[in-house]
Parts: structure tokens; sequence; C-alpha cells
């Protein structure tokens, strides 16, 4: 059965929907002043019967976006037939950012004359939040908060795509299945939280550290060569060796080993080489870094270098072992 309304109870329907609704509808005239609005608007901090005259629909906007509204409010005067919405920010009366999808509609008098515009704003502040914490939730890892996998790949492709120079070390906590069978899943996580913390604590701001599978992390080192990403990451192969030497005979010791490798012209091939190099440091005994040499790599300086060369003689060589190295 269809329910069927007098105009008096259509208006009082409309009325009480459009109080009720947490979206901003406006009228406004051909200049595009706002005359009649929903109670939407105190949202922004106008209440319309308290003065004389609406805003404009420019003074509801950040000023960056003035010219951008009052175009869009003139094609729709102009006749121009529209029903897109777009994204806003809207800025209330002390020109605080809120963001709203917009949609703006001309309204005709009798005679079919554009005499105004219709203009619906809805936030889409519960919309984002949404979508940030799905976009989080994709892209981080749920134990250390660190990114992913997923995320981490797609920071190796960039890098790849657009030439940059930077280094991959990979981590990988030496024998970690046995602490896990040794003292439970539950305290492999806490290990795992607490060697994302030390990561985190121990590298620069711009270095990017994810959590790629297991006991696995990766940090991509933005503008360090793999000499210079070895120096970085050597402290804290050290910390942990000597953490674990220091450690009581009944405690299981933790350390680390490590490869690097430089950014490459795959991302497949960089992360193969920083494996190889890390597999090559899990068979010279563990808690050490590897480098994958590359053609280009410098050559060792000998002892007939200048003192400048010898100098740095410790921060050229391809493999070292931290002590005491873990058993």
């Amino acid at each position: 059965m269809r329910v069927e309304f007098t105009l008096q109870e259509r208006l009082a329907l409309y009325g009480m929907l459009v109080d009720q609704s947490t979206d901003i509808i406006l009228k406004t005239d051909r200049e595009g002043y706002v005359v009649s609005a929903s109670r939407g608007l105190e949202q922004l901090g106008y209440v319309l019967p308290s003065t004389l005259i609406g805003p404009h629909l420019r003074d509801l906007v950040l000023p960056e976006y003035c010219e951008f509204i009052k175009e869009r409010h003139r094609a729709v005067i102009a006749g121009a037939e529209s029903n897109d919405w777009f994204e806003l920010p809207t800025a209330d009366n002390q020109r605080r950012a809120q963001w709203f999808e917009t949609q703006i509609s001309p309204m005709r008098d009798v005679h079919g004359r554009i005499n105004g515009t219709l203009v619906v704003m809805r936030s889409i502040a519960r919309r984002r939040s949404l979508e940030e914490r799905l976009f989080a939730a994709e892209f981080t890892d749920p134990l250390t908060h660190l990114t992913n996998r997923i995320a981490f790949v797609a920071m190796l492709d960039h890098l790849v795509a657009h030439d940059k120079s930077a280094s991959l070390a990979l981590f990988d906590i030496d024998h970690f299945m046995n602490f896990n069978m040794r003292y439970g899943q539950g305290a492999g996580d806490d290990l795992l939280r607490a060697f994302a913390e030390l990561l985190q604590s121990m590298t620069r701001s711009e270095d990017i550290i994810s959590r790629v599978g297991g006991e696995r992390f990766g940090v991509i080192m933005p503008g360090m060569t793999p000499n210079l990403a070895e120096a970085s990451c050597m402290p804290i192969v050290e910390a942990l060796a000597q953490v674990g030497g220091a450690a009581p005979n009944e405690c299981f010791p933790v350390s680390t080993s490590v490869g690097i490798a430089a950014i490459s012209s795959s991302t497949d091939n960089t992360v193969k080489n920083a494996e190889l190099a890390l597999f090559i440091a899990k068979a010279k005994g563990r808690s050490r870094i590897e480098i994958k040499p590359t053609a280009s790599a410098t050559p060792f300086p000998t002892r007939s270098g200048s003192p400048e060369l010898l100098q740095s003689w410790p921060d050229m060589v391809v493999s070292k072992q931290a002590q005491p190295a873990a058993q």
C-alpha cells in the first residue's frame, strides 16, 4: 500500500529529515550567497537567523579553494548540468578545516530559469577515518606495528623505478626457531617486538624498517652505499652480541645476522642479492654482516695506500664479525 502525503506533510517530513541529517544543505542565490540552510551549517559555526546576510560559498572553504568553489557555482548558474561530487576542505568560522563531499545543482523558478543553486555537503571524516584504518591494516605488521612485506616491496619498487640511491639491509634473528621452541611463542613475539624497537632506536629517522616475514626484518637506507649501511648496522649486531655474550649460561644468547646489497635494477635482484649476503653471513657463523659484492665495488686498500685510505680500512671490509659470536 502506497502512503500519500499532502504538501504540508511532505514539507514537514522534509524538514525533519534535514534537521536530523549531518549533511549541510544550502540554497544560494545567483551570486553564491546562502539564503537558506539546514541546521547542519552550524557545524561550521554559522547560525543563519543571527545574520542579516548569509555567508558566501567562498566563506565556507579554505582560502586556497575560494576560486574553485566560485567557478563551480558560476558554471552551474550558467547552465552546466553536472551531478558530480567533489571533495572540498571547508573551514568553520575559526578557519579549522573539515573535509566534505560536495554537489552543486541548479534551482529553477516556475519559468524554468535558474535563480540559484542547491548545495549538498556531506562530511567524509568518518569515511576517511575508515579508509585510513583499512590502509594501515593492509600495510602494517600487527605484531611489531612496522610496515609489512607488502609495503616493503612497494617502497623498493618506488626506489628502483626512480633510480634512487639506497641500500637494503636484511636482518635475521639467529636461531629464532630454537628460541621459540624453548621458551614458547609468547616469548618469541616479545623478542620480535623488542628487536623491532631496537632497530627503530638505532637507525636514522629516514630509514624505512619493515618486518618482511617471520624473524626477518628489512631496513631500506636511502642515500647510503653498502659500506655506509654496514657501518650503520654494525652497532646493532654488536649490541646483541655483547648482550648474548654477557648472558648467564642458562639463558639463550640472542644475535642477528645481516645481509646488505645496493638497490639494483629491479626489486627482485635487490632482494636476492641481500638474501645471498645474509645466507653467507649465516654460513660463516652468524652474528655478522655480509655485503653482496658488486662489479663496481671499491677495491680494498693496500698498506702502500695513503694514510687516509688506510684509516678507512675498517669501514671498507666486505665482511666483519662481531665478537663474541653466537654459538
